[in-house]
């Protein structure tokens, strides 16, 4: 560094009453990094930092004090999916270093539809949808951090922060009481219109053939006062987000800075997405994720299209569990950093021992574990890894309940009355509930010894018999090395 930026710098501090963090930074100046660099480099070096306003300061911040922290999710479904572990990751990094957190569903905003990102408007909201997609939300929030601190506590790390203290709120809470008479005076006034239109998705839609609604224009104005009222409400000093995010969270700390009467604040960033010259809190921050697509361009938390979900019923744990297992080896090492609490040495001496022999899939087997058990539990991640043996014709020793437990939701699994079931011929329900795409495929893997009726061999077509139900409730229908269907009877269940 020149000596008149470091000039430059004391200057620029000492005018914010910053002087002793600026000695601080010079001191720092002949090491490589500080001797505990805190949580704001540990999330930098897992990936979580794609970008952040005035990352010196947000470190020392979260070094010198406890503080709030929120991320805000939209209520478009009534579970959560695997695209929001990014987000609920970081909000427990900051959790288990002791800070609060604020999961926010967006009760109010998702009614209007967050333009970011789209060339065309949403299709309006249900609100009867909506409210109850909150209220599933919520729980579901509650249920993910207590079983990521029962993950923790597991692996032998503890958390800094309790769980009393989460709060998830619904942004309705505060704008369904708020006029609009009082939003354009508290909100609009403040508002610039050359910095609204300065936004990315705002520009993008401006060009496109539809336009933009009034409705999505001003939905930056609402996602920044929700971090106004969380400030000033909860004392919310920290904006996670994704990358996409950047315009809506900078409109919430300059609104913050407006209303507050603060001084500007210098707003250098870490990615350098944006040379703002806004007036930005000197208290408060933003800092967005990454964007995550897989090594072949796929939207991440997708699989065969759809979402990969959280919620037993849409997702079993099998069908979750598989998901993580099909890890492209490209993306293995960083998925291991960002959702899982697995330390950076193991994750290195898992990766050395994965590229020694990376047909065994050994780091997506490590991955696919603990974000099982992350999510679904202990009970959850060892159901997953039972039925999982199933692709290869061992049902080992799960139990008839176990398997159902396992593979519920799971197109995988077909439930039939047991006169349907017994007496049908074995080509014929392979054909029927997809196992094969047709009778005279089955026919062919029948002939070469690739159809499998739970651990032995069907050469030629027959009835399913009630000796070949496991424990009497199910069988294990195998074509190739890993097609699977579990037949079972629904009197069983």
């Amino acid at each position: 560094m020149r000596v008149t930026h470091v000039v430059s710098l004391i200057a620029r501090r000492a005018r914010t009453g910053q002087v002793p963090r600026a000695v601080q930074y010079l001191r720092g100046l002949s090491t490589s990094a500080p001797a505990d660099p805190g949580l704001y480099f540990d999330l930098k070096k897992r990936g979580f930092v794609a970008d952040a306003t005035r990352p010196e300061d947000l470190g020392n911040a979260l070094q010198r004090s406890q503080q709030t922290v929120y991320a805000g999710i939209d209520p478009t479904a009534p579970s959560l999916h695997a695209g929001h572990l990014l987000y609920l990751m970081c909000l427990f990094r900051f959790h288990a270093a002791g800070h609060k957190i604020i999961p926010l569903i967006g009760g109010a905003t998702g009614l209007l539809g967050d333009p970011t990102g789209r060339r065309t408007a949403r299709d309006p909201a249900n609100k009867s949808v909506v409210e109850q997609n909150v209220a599933s939300l919520e729980a579901a929030l509650r249920k993910f951090f207590e079983g990521a601190t029962q993950y923790a506590e597991a692996r032998g790390i503890s958390t800094k922060g309790a769980l009393s203290d989460l709060q998830v709120k619904s942004n309705l809470e505060w704008h369904k009481d708020f006029s609009m008479l009082d939003f354009f005076m508290v909100v609009g006034s403040h508002a610039r219109m050359n910095t609204m239109l300065n936004k990315e998705s705002v520009r993008t839609r401006l060009t496109s053939k539809d336009g933009m609604s009034y409705t999505e224009f001003s939905y930056q104005l609402l996602q920044a006062y929700d971090f106004y009222h969380l400030f000033r409400n909860y004392g919310c000093t920290i904006q996670v987000g994704g990358s996409d995010q950047w315009g809506n969270i900078v409109s919430g700390l300059e609104l913050i800075a407006r209303l507050e009467g603060e001084d500007a604040a210098e707003n250098p960033s870490e990615g350098k997405t944006s040379s703002l010259e806004t007036k930005v809190s000197p208290r408060c921050f933003g800092l967005t994720t990454p964007l995550l697509t897989t090594a072949s361009g796929e939207k991440f938390g997708k699989s065969a299209g759809n979402a990969v979900w959280l919620d037993t019923k849409l997702t079993s744990p099998f069908a979750f569990y598989q998901y993580w297992i099909l890890t492209e080896d490209k993306d293995v090492e960083k998925y291991l950093k960002l959702f899982t609490l697995v330390s950076d040495a193991e994750i290195e001496s898992v990766m050395q021992e994965h590229n020694a022999a990376a047909h065994k899939r050994i780091a997506q087997r490590r991955l696919a574990a603990e974000v099982t058990e992350l999510v679904h539990q202990k009970s959850g991640r060892e159901l997953a890894e039972k039925a999982t043996r199933l692709m290869f014709g061992d049902a080992g020793d799960m139990t008839a309940s176990e398997v159902f437990s396992a593979l519920q939701g799971d197109p995988r699994l077909v439930l039939l009355d047991e006169g349907d079931l017994l007496g049908a011929r074995i080509f014929s329900l392979a054909t029927e509930h997809g196992l094969v795409a047709s009778k005279s495929e089955a026919r062919r893997l029948g002939k070469s010894k690739g159809f499998y009726v739970n651990h032995g061999v069907v050469g030629e077509d027959r009835a399913l018999e009630r000796g070949d139900l496991i424990e009497g409730k199910f069988a294990v229908l195998r074509a190739g090395k890993s097609n699977v269907l579990v037949v079972g009877s629904k009197e069983s269940n």
